[in-house]
């Protein structure tokens, strides 16, 4: 009886333990045991995302090396652009010449000179001075006229004395009036001169320079006497005529 005893308990036993290792196993299904084994294979599952983001982390770089090939290239092209030693484009400009720059005294040689009798003021004429040259010119002081075969010129009104030089460019004109005679009459020694020269003055005023000019005067002449006077060169007309 001991014996059968002994088996029936080993059979239990056994089946026990059969029992036990059945419950492990299913216990190992539910994601405890194999599912740990199966997260240990995860990387090989999960490597073609891993080679996605590869591959899209090497295409992301792309653009890099893209955006630097154009700073090669302009600098390529900038090294190319800069002009040999010797060349045209490294010349140094061209100077204009001194002379072109150089301001000159007007006088009439490049000039022209206009006298015109004015109205108003009466017994009064204008004497208009235009560059006719290719520099600046000055005109100096105030004209020295001499009418026909006087022997003195005329003085000069003071009071019309400009605060500058008058400067003409190229083109431009210069003004001075010319009092011929007495309005009331009260002029001596007057006669009627149908020609006139006009001298130019330098700038040290030392006398006439240059060419003087010989404008004509109108064909009966016209009447002067010993109050003729002159204005300094003005630069506008209505300061010339306004003495």
């Amino acid at each position: 009886m001991s014996s059968i005893r002994n088996s029936r308990t080993r059979l239990l036993t056994a089946a026990a333990t059969v029992a036990l290792a059945a419950f492990s196993l299913t216990a190992c299904s539910d994601g405890t045991g194999t599912r740990d084994e199966g997260a240990s294979s995860a990387p090989a599952n999960n490597a073609p995302a891993a080679a996605t983001a590869a591959a899209s982390t090497s295409t992301d770089a792309k653009p890099a090396d893209t955006t630097s090939k154009p700073v090669e290239t302009l600098s390529t092209a900038s090294k190319a652009s800069k002009p040999s030693k010797g060349s045209a484009a490294q010349a140094s400009p061209a100077k204009a010449p001194a002379a072109a720059a150089k301001a000159v005294t007007c006088e009439g040689s490049n000039t022209k000179t206009v006298a015109a009798p004015l109205n108003r003021p009466i017994n009064h004429m204008l004497l208009t001075v235009t560059n006719t040259g290719s520099k600046t010119c000055y005109l100096y002081t105030y004209p020295i006229v001499r009418f026909s075969q006087a022997q003195s010129v005329p003085p000069v009104i003071e009071a019309s004395q400009p605060q500058a030089v008058v400067t003409l460019e190229p083109g431009q004109s210069g003004y001075a009036s010319v009092s011929l005679s007495a309005a009331d009459g009260s002029g001596g020694n007057g006669y009627t001169a149908k020609s006139l020269t006009v001298y130019f003055q330098g700038r040290s005023i030392n006398g006439t320079t240059g060419k003087a000019a010989n404008p004509k005067l109108p064909a009966k002449g016209v009447h002067i006497d010993d109050s003729l006077k002159v204005t300094y060169w003005q630069q506008s007309m209505d300061d010339a005529i306004m003495w």
